[in-house]
């Protein structure tokens, strides 16, 4: 009877060993899942920022440049675009991934051109209002670049975590689904030729 009833018992240690173990590499996955959500806010903050300061950019620029008109109507529209591409974070997919990076890029190449414009109108760069907010640009444009990072090495540690096993078999019943990540941009491999 003895021997019945540590056997028993021992079955019983097992299955809640078990248990726990599952439950404890569950938790983990959903943390990281979360963690990944939480992350691509931060993402969306940054280029929320950005969107925000264009238009007190585009005003104090139009203040000098009134006649630059194609060229703030491309900053505008662009940051239009990029305002309206919306990605559900329980579903990042690469393809979403890539088509809001192309809407931030489209901002950011309206950006530029506006930012090339501001060359021709020596007053324009002394005002304190555009150097004040060509500085918050430039700290936000550093702000998306960490977060982004930031939400690479979460996504690279969430992935990771659901394809290696014992996670490959949660995610069998449980549907886990691989995020996403921010590529660089296409011709970002082509250093920018510099004339004089």
């Amino acid at each position: 009877m003895k021997k019945g009833l540590v056997i028993f018992l021992a079955i019983i240690g097992f299955i809640l060993i078990l248990v726990f173990w599952g439950v404890s590499v569950f938790n983990k996955m959903v943390s990281l899942e979360e963690g990944t959500t939480s992350q691509w806010a931060n993402v969306e903050s940054s280029y929320q920022r950005r969107a925000d300061l264009i238009p007190n950019l585009v005003n104090t620029v139009k203040g000098y440049a009134a006649h630059e008109t194609e060229t703030f109507q491309a900053v505008v529209e662009a940051r239009a675009k990029a305002t309206q591409t919306v990605i559900d974070p329980s579903n990042i997919t690469p393809e979403q991934i890539a088509e809001y990076q192309a809407a931030q890029s489209g901002v950011s190449s309206a950006l530029s051109r506006l930012l090339a414009v501001v060359e021709n109108y020596p007053d324009l760069k002394a005002n304190q209002n555009f150097l004040e907010l060509q500085s918050q640009l430039e700290g936000t444009e550093n702000r998306i670049n960490v977060e982004r990072n930031r939400f690479n090495e979460i996504v690279k540690q969430y992935n990771s975590t659901i394809k290696r096993f014992p996670g490959r078999f949660f995610n069998m019943f449980f549907g886990f689904e691989e995020k996403g990540y921010f590529q660089a941009a296409e011709g970002s491999d082509v250093a920018p030729k510099v004339e004089f």
